[in-house]
């Protein structure tokens, strides 16, 4: 089984739709979002929604009036100022329990934290994992591993070969945990400042953890110098560039249309073909 993992420096790049892209243009594969934070990849799949599993994230506490002394310990001790007036602000608990364990009268209580929800769905492209994290929520990298586990496990049941992840943009927890174990780093970037100087901050993340990486210039020609230069500090840095995809208003149109930019008519399609051809190559498919 492969793994392939599309992330990006920074977001806006294209990730997203090169992703539901390869999710056509593949055979005997599961699709995953684990850009859980703010999924969007659904959006292009429109899939059906066959299990829903409740994502249970780090405890928050309450305060036990009754036991309670007023000593003011767990005010002291929080790092978060979440603790107030005998109180906690639950949007601002990240669920240490350092509270809990310190309160000498036993007075900090952890509840459970319903964080989001995960899904399995079918496509008509394929399996579909993938899930949702609830507002203000945190340790999102948890629930990417729990995703990438159940695209596993399905994957393994099922007889399928490859796994096309649509990861986070970043270098964050979330992108670290969508990171581990697989098989190829996709980075789609952009010839914009701000996307060269995150491309290298999530090249060095990939090196640094031992994950095969490769580029995809995205709009490529809205600076061709730019474009360049990216493809000069890939050489550098030793990471292939398996293609270059120019500007085109079909992704727009193709969210619009809440579908694939592959399934639309456009200049790009032979593009992310001729990606895709690399790609499969770069796995050994």
């Amino acid at each position: 089984m492969k793994e392939i993992t599309v992330i990006s420096g920074k977001g806006g790049t294209g990730k997203t739709s090169v992703t539901a892209s390869f999710a056509v243009l593949a055979e005997n594969h599961v699709i995953t979002d684990c850009d859980v934070d703010a999924a969007n990849l659904h959006l292009l799949l429109a899939p059906e929604i066959m299990e829903v599993k409740k994502y249970w994230g780090m405890p928050r506490v309450e305060i036990n009036a009754a036991k309670c002394t007023g000593c003011g310990l767990c005010e002291t001790l929080c790092r978060y100022d979440a603790v107030s007036g005998g109180a906690v602000d639950k949007l601002l608990c990240e669920g240490c329990l350092v509270c809990y364990h310190a309160c000498p009268a036993g007075a900090m209580r952890p509840v459970e934290n319903l964080a989001g929800e995960w899904y399995l769905s079918r496509t008509r492209y394929g399996p579909f994992v993938h899930a949702r994290l609830g507002v203000a929520q945190d340790n999102s990298g948890k629930l990417v591993a729990r995703v990438r586990q159940r695209a596993r496990d399905l994957a393994e049941k099922t007889g399928r070969n490859l796994i096309i992840t649509d990861g986070p943009p970043g270098i964050g927890c979330p992108v670290i945990s969508a990171l581990g174990g697989t098989d190829l780093a996709l980075v789609v970037t952009e010839p914009t400042l701000s996307a060269m100087h995150d491309l290298v901050r999530v090249l060095d993340l990939a090196a640094h953890f031992g994950v095969r990486a490769a580029v995809c210039i995205n709009k490529w020609d809205i600076n061709p110098d730019n474009c360049r230069a990216v493809e000069d500090t890939c050489r550098d840095m030793n990471v292939p560039v398996l293609g270059r995809i120019p500007y085109d208003p079909a992704f727009m149109a193709a969210a619009l249309e809440k579908k694939p930019v592959i399934k639309m008519t456009s200049t790009v399609v032979n593009d992310i073909i001729s990606l895709w051809d690399c790609v499969k190559k770069e796995l050994g498919l």
